[in-house]
């Protein structure tokens, strides 16, 4: 009765995970409409940091600020990464954290800088304001989605155990390997076909917009015409994040990978 006892287990652990889930998916596809939105118009004058936010998050206005301040010549991106201040006088609010995160010695490795940006106040007031105009997920709802999902991946290791568990465990009654495991087959099954349809429906889509910041998103026709501009790459990585990023030693740099400098193997 050992593997009976784990069958009944693995499918409740099965269902109320992937029940949860899809309740989660659920409200995250209704957010409620912000008071501002009531017209039912999408705005078209968000700012380079605001489309950053809903296509990435914080990290990502993290990394347009410090590419930006790079791009002036206002902050040095080391391939080694380490950011050096050149010119102390942020143009915004956001920059003017970057700086203070690197700190008065002028200098500081780029990851505890972005990290410091990503979780500053301009960032969450920027995206109070997002949320406020409906275009961000509000935090419970994204973090609820998460947590959700973190569940089914731990039932779908716990169907597994349980599963080894009940061919290996004193007191079986099937034969090792044989119809006990087809049982178990099932839950996982719906485990494992839960994750692959929330990553199917989810996968071109960002994790930080709502479902109205997700159509300003997809209104976007493209970056910029002035390709080759730094507005066009500013443009472009606020949209699509680091990947845009051509310059192999700024991207070693944000990235934390080695790069190989130009006209070396």
């Amino acid at each position: 009765m050992v593997w009976l006892i784990c069958l009944l287990i693995a499918w409740a652990a099965a269902a109320l995970s992937c029940l949860r889930l899809c309740l989660a998916a659920a409200r995250a596809a209704r957010p409620p409409a912000a008071p501002s939105r009531r017209s039912g118009q999408v705005p078209h004058d968000l700012s380079l940091y605001e489309t950053a936010f809903l296509a990435g998050g914080p990290e990502r206005v993290a990394d347009l600020a410090l590419i930006s301040m790079h791009l002036r010549q206002s902050l040095l991106l080391a391939h080694t990464g380490w950011a050096t201040v050149v010119d102390p006088r942020g143009r915004d609010d956001v920059e003017r954290t970057v700086i203070r995160a690197i700190g008065p010695e002028g200098q500081s490795r780029i990851a505890p800088v972005r990290a410091a940006a990503a979780s500053a106040e301009p960032v969450r007031a920027l995206a109070d304001r997002l949320v406020a105009a409906g275009l961000a997920m509000p935090h419970a709802l994204r973090g609820a989605t998460a947590a959700a999902l973190g569940e089914v991946r731990r039932a779908a290791v716990l169907i597994v155990v349980l599963a080894l568990a009940s061919v290996t465990l004193p007191g079986r009654s099937l034969s090792p390997g044989g119809p006990a495991l087809v049982w178990f087959a099932l839950p996982l099954v719906l485990a494992l076909g839960c994750l692959l349809i929330v990553r199917i429906e989810n996968h071109p889509y960002s994790p930080w917009a709502s479902p109205a910041g997700q159509e300003w998103l997809d209104s976007l026709g493209g970056p910029g015409s002035e390709r080759g501009t730094h507005r066009h790459l500013l443009a472009t990585v606020a949209v699509r994040g680091l990947r845009a990023v051509q310059d192999p030693l700024l991207r070693a740099a944000l990235t934390g990978r080695r790069a190989d400098r130009p006209g070396h193997a």
